[in-house]
């Protein structure tokens, strides 16, 4: 922290001189004002300037002025701007609260500041999406899904069906940063991705960045998903839900003691197992077989003072899938979920000075357990991570805005646990593969407005890695026999890695509705989910950089063109990117899973590349809303041992991507959505010849990823109806209907090869067959709020 310290000293005297003119600090915090939540990204500036700032993670803002008379405005989308006229001759604090546009009794018209930050700010590659706007998109099977929204935005892509996980510019599910207030999510899929875990109804922000990271996050390659709880309404009480064809959902939230206390819980469960049973027949083979997931959201805040506030919020999901086959006498039980937990507490030190401390747990795990007979097996695997980090934001003069901190992680990898019993033998081998790292980092970073013309982002993060024991390295013969051990004690370093991470955006103004942006991060992850699927499931493993496993390594190059038009109705931009990756992983070519091994050695490494260009259009105001978001992109992989040392298409290579999202106010009772989307086919590996040796079929594999399934395309519609609200009942409701794939497109899931016939008398016959999942699906969901 001396190298914080030392960096910070030119900002705490700027922030000391004065210019020879008194200069007073306004601060304080925006919140809506009909539930008290704290608004994040809210825009305080002064009337006649240029120069504002937007408020933190919490709500808080800070603004330093010369003396004098000021009209600050401050306005959020989809709230009424507010304008405050003061004479500042004293350090000042200021909280706004902003009243939603949903309630004001006629239309607003907005001149205190224009929707302009797709071009004023620096940050590049950044969306913020709010949860409303989310609910309008056209959904699967009626579940709102924020996923699945972002998979809708330029760079940014999915497997196909059945895939939670996010592509992110050529990068793998692993390299994306996922954060559920401040806590990582290893797993963000359920019914094997074809959900997420987020409950929208728990959800106050969203916010995904894809290009020039800032140095506040560290430990991934491609992207930061960014998802913010509500904290609670601290005015009243309110409850909320929604019942579907699968699943329901119900949220409770309101003051503790109002104003200074608040509380949510939201909960989720599907009913697939209750809708199903009573057409198994009780002799059925498959009867006591089902599948359900459940996910369970809760916080709670106090204000102690206007200076400290202290925050508690979890989340607990889980899948169950049970598989019973009576007449073989097999028992399968496969749960998987994630817990995590965040307590948080935020203090102002100063009018220029906000901390927060934050400390984390989070659980992912996954288990297969199966019995038959006398014999039973149960296979797990998980991660499990302790966290403690500290943030600053330090506001030293107008047009800066400082952020440093650090955190440190302890992580326990399981990346592969079996047992088993038969009577009363056990099962039990010494392959527990546990392994144990620390993982820190600190960073500094100014987000600094150089000029009406000229804003950056300059920042720098230093990260370090270090495997500890209890650990044993194995000394083996060519044939893999064991002939010697190091051991190291518990808490003994094993491997260290680090390296510094510089970050840094820039913007400059070529007029008001005009700009241009270039951006160089590196980024290095020491943490990596290994796959033999091109979807993300649960059980593909996490696995740490040990001393046989180097940390990734990235370096993103992006410059961009941003322009508005028309008032800022339309916002368009026009992105190229190129990105290097070192260190890749991949299993070795024949790999089949060996738990009485460690994986790591069957891995294969490599190197990586993607480059494209992502272009977006986007209409922000008016009944008519919506974007079309397309990308162009190459991603490439080259491994020694693999595919002969060639370069090959990674999986989740896509050459086109299109998608068109829009939303149409018809008015007050109806609103209409529509979602389209296009893809280049998934690369893919298949046979492309057959031998028959020996009377048995033989087959021989084409390279890696040398196929392509056919072009993914799909059309969504949804209608959200609206009743008109009797005066005399205290709740609303609304009725959402869904088409998801209305004209019923087969995309390919995944294809196989059957055989006919017999090699004997010459019948055989090998045919490749496509399955595919979904045809049309139309769902109702009724949403109520009182």
């Amino acid at each position: 922290m001396g190298l914080l310290l030392l960096v910070l000293l030119p900002y705490v005297i700027l922030a000391q001189q004065t210019n020879n003119k008194t200069k007073f600090t306004i601060s304080g915090f925006v919140r809506d004002s009909l539930s008290g939540e704290t608004l994040i990204g809210a825009t305080v500036a002064v009337s006649g300037r240029t120069k504002g700032i937007s408020s933190n993670q919490y709500g808080f803002y800070s603004l330093t002025l010369e003396e004098g008379e000021y009209i600050i405005a401050c306005s959020f989308i989809g709230f009424q701007p507010k304008v405050v006229s003061l004479k500042l001759d004293g350090n000042k604090q200021l909280n706004i609260d902003l009243l939603p546009r949903v309630n004001l009794s006629q239309e607003v018209v907005v001149s205190t500041k224009k929707r302009d930050a797709n071009v004023k700010n620096a940050q590049m590659g950044k969306f913020t999406l709010p949860i409303e706007q989310i609910r309008t998109i056209p959904a699967f099977l009626g579940e709102v899904d924020l996923l699945k929204t972002i998979q809708l935005l330029p760079g940014i892509r999915n497997a196909g069906e059945g895939s939670a996980g996010l592509y992110v510019r050529g990068g793998g599910p692993d390299q994306n940063l996922i954060l559920l207030d401040d806590a990582p999510v290893y797993n963000t899929g359920h019914l094997f991705g074809f959900f997420s875990i987020f409950n929208s109804d728990a959800i106050k922000n969203v916010s995904i960045i894809k290009g020039g990271m800032p140095a506040q996050y560290g430990g991934r390659l491609s992207s930061v998903l960014d998802v913010s709880m509500k904290e609670g309404n601290n005015q009243k009480f309110q409850t909320e839900g929604g019942i579907g064809l699968i699943a329901s959902r119900v949220s409770i939230q309101g003051p503790i003691k109002k104003d200074k206390a608040s509380f949510i819980v939201s909960a989720r469960r599907t009913y697939i197992d209750a809708l199903t049973k009573p057409f198994v027949k009780k002799n059925s083979q498959f009867y006591g077989s089902g599948y359900y997931f459940y996910d369970l959201n809760a916080k709670v805040n106090y204000r102690f003072s206007e200076k400290d506030r202290l925050y508690l919020s979890g989340y607990f999901g889980r899948d169950v899938f049970d598989f019973v086959n009576g007449r073989q006498s097999l028992n399968v039980n496969i749960p998987w979920g994630n817990a995590t937990g965040t307590l948080r507490w935020n203090h102002v030190f100063n009018k220029r000075l906000f901390g927060n401390t934050t400390a984390v747990y989070n659980d992912y795990n996954f288990a297969f357990k199966a019995a038959q007979n006398n014999f039973e097996v149960k296979l797990a695997s998980g991660i499990k991570d302790w966290s403690l980090k500290q943030d600053f934001d330090l506001y030293p003069a107008t047009g800066h805005k400082v952020k440093f901190g650090g955190i440190f992680t302890f992580h326990t990898f399981t990346p592969s646990v079996v047992s088993g019993k038969q009577d009363s033998i056990v099962f039990n081998p010494n392959n527990a593969q546990v392994k144990y790292a620390n993982e820190a980092g600190v960073y500094i970073q100014d987000d600094w407005e150089i000029s009406d013309k000229l804003k950056i982002n300059a920042g720098m993060r230093y990260s370090v890695f270090q495997q500890i024991g209890k650990y044993k390295i194995y000394k083996t013969d060519a044939n893999g026999n064991r002939l010697d051990s190091t051991v190291f004690g518990r808490g003994q370093p094993v491997k260290t890695y680090g390296g510094f991470e510089p970050r840094f955006t820039m913007r400059y103004a070529l007029n008001d509705e005009t700009s241009l942006k270039a951006s160089y991060t590196r980024n290095l992850q020491y943490i990596h989910l290994v796959s033999n699927a091109g979807t993300t499931l649960p059980t593909d493993i996490w696995v740490p950089s040990t001393y046989k496993v180097k940390p990734q390594i990235s370096d993103l190059y992006a410059a961009g063109l941003f322009k508005n038009f028309k008032d800022n109705t339309y916002e368009t931009s026009v992105e190229l990117y190129y990105k290097n990756m070192q260190n890749q992983i991949e299993y070795q070519e024949g790999y089949t899973p060996n738990t009485l091994e460690d994986t790591e050695n069957f891995f294969a490494f490599g190197k990586g590349w993607s480059y494209g260009a992502e272009f977006f259009v986007n209409k922000a105001k008016g009944k008519l809303t919506g974007w079309i978001g397309y990308t162009l992109s190459w991603t490439w992989r080259k491994f020694a041992a693999l595919n002969f040392g060639e370069k090959y298409p990674a999986k989740y290579d896509r050459r086109n991507d299109l998608s068109v999202v829009a939303s149409y106010e018809l008015n007050k009772k109806w609103k209409f959505s529509a979602a389209f989307v296009y893809g280049s086919g998934n690369a893919a590996t298949l046979p492309q010849r057959f031998y028959i040796v020996d009377g048995t079929l033989t087959q021989e594999y084409s390279r890696i990823n040398q196929y392509r399934l056919p072009a993914y395309h799909r059309l969504d519609l949804s209608a959200i109806l609206t009743p008109k609200r009797n005066e005399g009942r205290k709740w609303k409701s609304e009725w959402v209907f869904s088409i998801y794939n209305t004209y019923s497109r087969q995309n390919p899931y995944f294809i196989y090869f059957d055989q006919e016939g017999s090699a004997l008398n010459g019948t055989l016959k090998v045919q490749g067959k496509q399955v595919s999942l979904f045809p049309i699906i139309p769902a109702v969901t009724w949403n109520f709020k009182f």
